[in-house]
């Protein structure tokens, strides 16, 4: 089945025709993508599914940057949204979301970030023969191109702002492209969108290299309000989780392969983080 059939299957459905009388699930998903079409492309056919196997008419938000998903679940206008882990934990602590799943990426349930460094730097030891340089860290909302960076850096008694020659709020392909083009020393990323990048030939491998890399980190979520019925809650979590290596080829983005079940304990780490770094309101 190809995604463009794909999105047509809901509206083939027996007994769709009734559930369109029933108001549409409010979907979310954050700029993973350099563009918000880019993302719409590649991730809509995941939430035509669920929304399919819901028996639900659907909208799709795409939001411009990380934390605007925590936002719109806070103030209802959205129902379930696909988000990073730190995205997640401002959600929780803003607003109560419930992560339900956690994402696979080639069968894996996490990922890294990186700081990336242009051609020709020589850097020896990270991140001492780096001070003064210029970096681009992505927008506060991020997971790997803010909070993690920043707090790796906390724990080292480091402020980047004073370090380095500091600026944040890109997107993190845009934060690629910066460091490829040379218009910036270093840049914050997460190995998964330059593995991506790389492969769609957008960067080259000779145009950045790798100088710095995280522990593991928990996958992005898929997160809902707080007061999303019971049965919806489940409902959502049973679609993702049943989606099997094969069927994500078609209604995931490249490389993604299913989801595990999540609890809010399985973005501990990232809590944590966000609690050291004086970001989180509740305690």
């Amino acid at each position: 089945m190809n995604r463009r059939s794909l999105l047509a299957t809901p509206l083939l459905l027996p007994g769709f025709a009734a559930a369109q009388t029933r108001a549409p699930i409010r979907f979310a998903v954050g700029p993973f993508q350099p563009t918000a079409g880019d993302t719409r492309r590649a991730f809509e056919p995941f939430f035509a599914h669920l929304a399919q196997q819901l028996g639900r008419p659907y909208e799709l938000t795409v939001t411009t940057d990380w934390a605007g998903i925590a936002v719109a679940l806070g103030s209802g206008q959205v129902d379930a949204a696909w988000m990073g882990p730190w995205g997640y934990v401002l959600a929780r602590d803003r607003a109560r979301a419930e992560a339900l799943a956690t994402v696979l990426y080639n069968g894996q349930p996490t990922y890294h970030a990186i700081i990336l460094a242009r051609a020709g730097i020589s850097i020896a030891r990270f991140p001492e023969d780096a001070r003064g340089m210029s970096i681009s860290f992505a927008d506060a909302g991020s997971t790997s191109g803010w909070l993690i960076p920043h707090h790796w850096f906390a724990t080292r008694g480091l402020d980047p702002r004073s370090f380095f020659r500091y600026r944040d709020g890109a997107s993190h392909a845009a934060n690629v492209i910066s460091v490829a083009s040379g218009q910036v020393d270093l840049a914050t990323d997460f190995d998964r969108n330059f593995a991506a990048m790389l492969a769609s030939g957008r960067v080259r491998a000779d145009q950045a290299q790798i100088v710095w890399r995280s522990d593991p980190l928990p996958n992005d979520a898929l997160a809902v309000r707080h007061d999303l019925d019971s049965a919806t809650k489940q409902a959502i979590a049973a679609a993702a989780t049943a989606i099997t290596p094969e069927q994500a080829l078609a209604v995931m983005p490249a490389n993604y392969t299913g989801w595990v079940p999540a609890t809010s304990e399985t973005y501990a780490m990232i809590e944590a983080a966000g609690r050291a770094l004086g970001r989180l309101r509740n305690s």
